[in-house]
């Protein structure tokens, strides 16, 4: 990310990070970036029940003025509000570590034992970004330098026709961070 657009997040993150924590939601992630010629200030957002539209509904409510106030870009942008997602991707060291013992999948720029994916139970991650993974029985260890993407594992098709309605979908990720 250009140091701009790096600058435009840190500053919006600054300003909407405790009225956003008030109503009991997290930043889970915040970029501005630009899609073809349009600019959007994506903000992501969680909470311990999970989040919904009325979630985010309320928050883009919350945020809107306080981000044309700060009036922190020139010309227009795009402003979303949307919830991490089942298979939400892991980018900080918080989102490493609010995601011990789930099943994740890793992406790698460098083959680590031939391969340049992996999927398994995250065991723990380092301060230095080193991500240990148990993985087909035994334990990997992948330096943060060689990891592309790395997302939660979600099995869509472990999930029975009953628990594919929308309204249980929550649920199921409520369940998901129990096990």
């Amino acid at each position: 990310m250009a140091t701009e657009q790096k600058s435009v997040a840190a500053a919006v993150y600054k300003a909407v990070r405790e009225p956003v924590e008030a109503l009991g939601y997290s930043i889970w992630d915040l970029d501005y970036v630009k899609e073809g010629s349009e600019w959007y200030l994506r903000i992501t957002i969680d909470s311990e029940k999970g989040v919904d539209l009325d979630d985010c509904e309320k928050v883009m409510r919350l945020v809107d003025p306080i981000i044309t106030e700060l009036d922190p870009v020139e010309g227009a942008y795009h402003l979303e509000v949307s919830s991490p997602g089942l298979e939400r991707e892991l980018r900080t060291p918080e989102h490493f570590q609010k995601s011990l013992g789930e099943e994740i999948v890793l992406k790698l720029f460098t083959p680590v034992e031939g391969r340049k994916e992996w999927k398994g139970r995250l065991i723990s991650a380092e301060e230095d970004g080193t991500v240990h993974l148990e993985a087909e029985n035994r334990e990997l260890a992948i330096e943060k330098k060689k990891i592309s993407r790395a997302n939660i594992y979600f099995d869509f098709d472990g999930m029975d026709s009953e628990e594919q309605e929308p309204a249980d979908l929550s649920e199921k990720e409520e369940n998901r961070k129990v096990k």
